[in-house]
């Protein structure tokens, strides 16, 4: 599979003024796409590449959260590349397969953010990493939800509440970066 792209976008991602936690995610997922041809499949049972989707709302007030079924909290919507190559196709796909979103709005072709984050072991699956190209994608509010089999539920959640929610600082630093850039 054609890593180049992928490794563009996070050279050009590493090459920004970023956290030291950030840097250093960006920094570890560039040299694991380096050593794993097959870094875009789940059978990279180590890890494999995401593309998840920050759902903004055009005032960049909100962000659409699902509340994931396996992991039980609230998250981005995303999932995994499944060969795709092209990491913010996949951030898109699967923002529409789980809110049922028809207009989303790609607003950069670059990564928004990049993460690193253990799954543990389900149903035979050992644990592995899923290195997580975030992107910002803009939806309107107004547009009807379809909550999919993968969530419990699916909420426009305004910035300063989404700590409550899920406090990690994966979540807390995509809310400091959206109010950064309003």
């Amino acid at each position: 599979m054609h890593r180049a792209p992928v490794l563009a976008l996070l050279r050009a991602h590493a090459a920004l003024p970023l956290d030291p936690h950030e840097a250093e995610m960006t920094a570890e997922i560039i040299r694991f796409v380096e050593a794993h041809a097959d870094c875009f499949l789940r059978s990279c049972l180590t890890g494999h590449l995401t593309g998840s989707a920050w759902i903004v709302d055009p005032a960049r007030t909100r962000t659409l959260l699902t509340h994931h079924r396996k992991l039980d909290k609230w998250l981005q919507l995303g999932g995994h590349a499944d060969g795709q190559t092209e990491l913010a196709a996949v951030a898109l796909r699967e923002a529409q397969e789980e809110s049922g979103l028809n207009r989303l709005r790609l607003v950069t072709a670059e990564p928004f953010d990049v993460d690193r984050h253990w799954i543990p072991e389900r149903k035979g699956v050992p644990g592995h990493w899923h290195l997580d190209l975030r992107f910002v994608v803009e939806a309107d509010p107004t547009e009807p939800l379809v909550v999919s089999d993968e969530s419990h539920d699916l909420a426009w959640v305004e910035l300063a509440r989404v700590a409550t929610l899920n406090p990690e600082e994966s979540m807390v630093r995509m809310v400091r970066k959206t109010v950064a850039g309003s």
